[in-house]
């Protein structure tokens, strides 16, 4: 209503755009602790990669077979041969 039609369509798609890009950064600073990307930058960094877990130090996901009920850290169950399984963390 601001803008002539072409422009203000413009504008509108920018906002749109930019707007969400704006609160991504803003919260990823704040998960990384405000420092910005100078220590805690990238997933690896100072303060732990995904959901701050780091990923040098993180340990292995085990799987339970669904079927006989072993515990193991495979693509199948090493007992039954199944592929049916529950992540453990």
């Amino acid at each position: 209503m601001v803008l002539p039609f072409p422009y203000g369509l413009g504008a509108a798609l920018a906002l749109f755009i930019a707007f969400p890009l704006i609160l991504r950064r803003r919260m990823m600073n704040r998960m990384r602790g405000g420092y910005g990307g100078g220590t805690g930058s990238g997933s690896g960094g100072r303060f732990g990669g995904l959901f701050g877990q780091n990923s040098e130090n993180s340990s292995k996901i085990k799987y339970e077979c669904l079927v006989c009920h072993k515990v193991y850290n495979a693509r199948e169950c090493p007992r039954c041969g199944s592929s049916m399984k529950r992540a453990m963390f």
